[in-house]
């Protein structure tokens, strides 16, 4: 069987790179899933001041940042950032992929991809955005 064809629709040049992997854990069983998850990658867990909701694990053993957010409802399930220098461009361009878009947040789009996984839309802010990012368009 031939692989599937990629459809990309021609919205304007920017660029992308797959920023972070978020734990998405219960309210109940969050500080358990937090010292699992920094033990099993060998890092420090910190809560991120301006966004409680949030912890940050610091100096993870994984290619990318590694977070996990208290949610208040709903099963644990992991969730994709992916960063971009022109959020507009790029979500209109995964919906024309085939992705959904469900949600806005303060400053990024949550979407869901075609299997109903949800993943994040986010503005460039990593360190290591210039050197890895690749461009689409």
């Amino acid at each position: 069987m031939a692989p599937p064809t990629c459809r990309y629709l021609h919205v304007g040049m920017h660029r992308i790179l797959l920023r972070e992997v978020v734990i998405d854990a219960p309210r109940d069983t969050f500080p358990a899933t937090r010292d699992f998850w920094a033990a099993a990658l060998l890092a420090d867990a910190h809560q991120v001041p301006a966004h409680p909701e949030f912890t940050a694990l610091l100096e993870p053993a994984a290619r990318s940042w590694v977070g996990l957010q208290e949610i208040c409802g709903g099963p644990a399930r992991y969730h994709l950032d992916i960063e971009t220098d022109d959020v507009a461009a790029e979500v209109a361009r995964l919906v024309g992929l085939g992705a959904e878009q469900v949600a806005e947040g303060r400053t990024w789009v949550v979407l869901r991809d075609p299997s109903g996984l949800l993943f994040d839309d986010v503005p460039a802010e990593s360190p290591w955005f210039a050197e890895r990012a690749r461009e689409v368009g």
